[in-house]
Parts: structure tokens; sequence; C-alpha cells
């Protein structure tokens, strides 16, 4: 796979990332703002770069956006960022979870799959995500 350019934003903590997908207006900055604020750092907002080196997708950020965020109301922000990380989980902000003990679901580029969560509206979520992305899920999927 050859550098794939996605409308999405990612973060990364500690070496895992996380990529944020969904429409415009989704709320994918305002998630990895959440995430940013609790000690992840920002790889790309709005368009991430993605490839694959060896088994794994690694993101990263198109030089023109690198290290800036947009909070919507507010304007652009810089914000502390990792060059590259290895994805590890997916959000989907156009979904939203109904189950209060989802089943797995999956988000797939190329022939790798993520485990993927669905928006939560609650305040919870961001937390939830940096602790998925922290220590993993009970039941792995």
């Amino acid at each position: 796979m050859t550098d794939l350019v996605l409308h999405a934003s990612c973060v990364d903590y500690d070496g895992r990332g996380v990529l944020v997908t969904g429409a415009a207006g989704s709320g994918k900055s305002a998630l990895c703002l959440q995430l940013i604020a609790m000690g992840a750092s920002l790889v790309a907002d709005d368009r991430v770069s993605i490839n694959l080196q060896k088994s794994d997708l690694v993101a990263s950020a198109p030089a023109t956006i690198k290290g800036l965020v947009e909070a919507r109301g507010v304007g652009i922000l810089r914000a502390k960022t990792a060059a590259l990380t290895t994805l590890s989980l997916a959000v989907d902000m156009d979904k939203t979870e109904k189950d209060r003990l989802p089943a797995c679901h999956w988000y797939e580029i190329g022939e790798t799959r993520l485990p993927c969560l669905y928006r939560v509206d609650g305040p919870h979520f961001a937390a939830s995500v940096l602790q998925m992305l922290r220590h993993g899920r009970h039941s792995p999927c």
C-alpha cells in the first residue's frame, strides 16, 4: 500500500494511535482535543497520511497541517505533536453506539483491521478511548 490520505484525525498515546473518522462537523477534532488535554499528542487533524510498514498501519501528518488542530468556534490551535504513530484503534464518529456492552466493531484499511468504537454521547467517551489505547478491552475482539 502506498501513502493513503484519509479525511480523519489522529492522536498518539505512548506509541499507540487512534484514527478518528467521520464527516465534517462530526466531532473528530473535538475528541482529539479532549484526548490531547488528557496527555495524548496530536498526529494529524483533518487529513491523515497512512502507510503500511511491515504489518502495521503507520499514521503521520501532511507537512502543511503538522501541529495544527481546529477548535470549532475558537480557531486553529498549535498542539504538541507525535511525528507518527502505529494505529491500534479507530473511532467512527458517524455511527452512534446503541448497546451498553457492544459487540466488537472493525475498521478496515486495505487488508488490515483495527478495533473500532462508535461514538458514545457521554462525558466518559474520551476517557474511555484513552483507557482503551492504554490497556485494551477486557474481552478482546
